[in-house]
């Protein structure tokens, strides 16, 4: 193996292990304290993700046989750090407030209950397009008749003009 890659591996194992410490800690943490360790663990997972594309690129430029067992790897690593990612996510997710979420619901659910005069608004938005599409048909069948009287007198006009 490479010992580049080694060393890029031995600083991503070292960078893991660090960010997953961080990661427990900031989820034991509260307010400020807390955006500040995941402001930490965002910039370590930056620096893992530059890592890995050094390791990525290392890996490839060897001969196929070892480049197969090190993309294994990095596929691991890669693996590794999509989970840390999603724990940081759950992580800051959990700064919201569950008083102030309660509340949102509690009116978003009173809002549901206002929603009824929706319902109506639509049986009337209903109506009223079934009354214009009626006048619609309507004024369609009217005009079809004045045109079908206006070529019936012109036929009715060159017949007599012509005879």
């Amino acid at each position: 193996m490479s010992e580049v890659f080694e060393g890029y591996e031995r600083q991503y194992c070292e960078l893991s292990a660090n960010l997953s410490r961080k990661c427990t800690a900031a989820g034991a943490l509260d307010g400020e304290q807390k955006k500040q360790k995941l402001s930490e663990v965002k910039t370590g997972l930056e620096d893992a993700e530059s890592l890995i594309r050094k390791m990525d690129l290392e890996a490839r430029s060897l001969q196929p046989n070892v480049k197969a067992v090190l993309l294994a790897k990095l596929r691991e690593y890669k693996s590794d750090l999509n989970n840390l990612k999603s724990e940081v996510k759950r992580i800051a997710s959990g700064n919201l407030n569950p008083a102030a979420r309660d509340q949102l619901l509690e009116s978003g659910m009173a809002d549901a209950l206002m929603l009824h005069g929706v319902d109506d608004n639509i049986g009337k938005s209903k109506k009223v397009l079934t009354a214009m599409t009626r006048r619609m048909n309507r004024n369609k069948w009217i005009i079809g008749a004045v045109i079908a009287a206006l070529i019936v007198a012109i036929v009715l006009i060159l017949y007599f003009k012509l005879k």
